[in-house]
């Protein structure tokens, strides 16, 4: 998969690049201009996190939000999908470092479903963040990719992007 979400360089905007890297490896990177504690508390709370993470262009709405962001917690997340239809995702954390890492399970899927390591790392007042999802199988992938789902994260992290500029005074340093 080639990278997507092209920024245009002379906007100052960042990039998000999206690759597949094997047959069960997908990697997310993108650089944010705020400090990793910032981005890693977009992630880890859910008053934050409901605010920017479900892509505006999919049509859904994010109508429940649980995060017990400790490893061993877990967490729930339930979309409504037009009409009545809901769709849920869910698993657990099973690694959490504050401001630098976090990782856990996908559980929604029938033969389970990826591991989702998220690293933050600060350079100059800047994160880079990287999004590794290690799928069980390549079809697992291959379903993923299929269905489009991989196709909202430059734009979440768009919106994440915008959200960190409201966010960045508010926080404090």
């Amino acid at each position: 998969m080639d990278a997507k979400g092209e920024g245009d360089p002379t906007s100052g905007k960042n990039r998000t690049t999206v690759e597949r890297k094997s047959e069960r490896e997908l990697v997310v990177t993108r650089t944010f201009n705020a400090p990793a504690r910032i981005v890693f508390e977009a992630w880890s709370k859910p008053e934050l996190f409901k605010r920017w993470w479900v892509p505006k262009s999919m049509g859904m709405s994010l109508l429940s939000c649980e995060m017990d962001v400790r490893v061993g917690g877990k967490y729930r997340l339930v979309f409504g999908v037009g009409g009545s239809k809901v769709m849920e995702v869910f698993g657990k954390y099973i690694e959490v470092t504050p401001h630098s890492r976090l990782v856990w399970t996908n559980e929604e899927g029938d033969e389970g479903g990826a591991i989702t390591t998220l690293t933050f790392e600060e350079m100059g007042g800047q994160t880079l963040l990287v999004k590794h999802d290690l799928y069980p199988s390549k079809e697992a992938l291959d379903g993923e990719l299929a269905s489009g789902a991989a196709d909202g994260m430059p734009e979440q992290l768009d919106q994440l992007d915008e959200f960190l500029v409201t966010l960045g005074g508010s926080l404090g340093r």
